[in-house]
């Protein structure tokens, strides 16, 4: 199994892509993340940074930090099936 496959077992992350291609917003998802799931890409538009999202403490101050609705933190650990 490599390393990448084992991104993200327990948490993903979904952005709406109005927010992720805001430049604004990206960066200010990438400023208030304490963990660094994400990133700003030279055209401003947000990157998820897939390795570190197992890191997530579940603060959500990315959800806080965006559009009502527009970031979502899923516990995969928790869905059924």
């Amino acid at each position: 199994m490599t390393e990448k496959a084992l991104n993200g077992i327990f948490i993903d992350v979904e952005v709406d892509d109005v927010v992720a291609k805001d430049p604004e917003l990206a960066a200010n998802l990438e400023e208030v993340c304490p963990v660094d799931i994400f990133a700003t890409l030279d055209d401003g538009s947000l990157e998820l940074v897939d390795e570190n999202l197992d890191e997530c403490v579940l603060c959500y101050l990315c959800v806080e930090a965006a559009p009502e609705g527009a970031v979502r933190v899923v516990k995969l650990y928790e869905r059924e099936g």
